[in-house]
């Protein structure tokens, strides 16, 4: 599931009604005119929808490349990154439980490393807010021991 904000939504729902009509692409100039967004603000809703694979946008027209998408529309971008990172919080939570010993432990650096370089490859800042959110949900808690770090994944 894609999820994309209310705003993106209506660009992308545009897109959609006109490309029929445009099979090289969508002016991008014929879109401000019928949405009535600045253009600045239209380049970076086309931009993200891009980056989401949902359009092709080279800076003067755009196609649509969506093809039986599942799409979420949220209020706003804050909204989007919540979402987002709910489902990076539930995958990095799955691979925990794949990685802990028969004491439902973990080295810190084993862990970070995989969150870090494993599949997920998720920024420094985005693993310790997840690590974090785990910690404050009472699903992970940190351990000293006297050979290291380590976390307790609590079930």
């Amino acid at each position: 599931m894609i999820t994309i904000t209310k705003k993106e939504e209506v660009v992308l729902n545009q897109v959609e009604i006109f490309n029929p009509e445009y099979p090289d692409g969508v002016p991008i100039k014929f879109l401000k005119d019928e949405l009535g967004f600045h253009e600045y603000d239209l380049v970076q809703i086309l931009n993200t929808l891009s980056e989401k694979n949902l359009v092709e946008f080279n800076g003067s027209s755009v196609k649509l490349t969506i093809s039986d998408k599942e799409i979420n529309a949220v209020k706003s971008k804050k909204d989007v990154e919540k979402i987002e990172l709910n489902i990076k919080e539930k995958e990095s939570y799955n691979l925990i439980k794949e990685l802990v010993d028969d004491k439902n432990l973990v080295s810190k650096y084993t862990l970070e490393g995989h969150l870090l370089y494993g599949d997920l490859k998720l920024s420094n800042f985005k693993m310790y807010h997840i690590i974090l959110s785990l910690e404050n949900k009472n699903l992970l808690k940190p351990i000293k021991k006297e050979d290291g770090d380590y976390y307790l994944l609590v079930e």
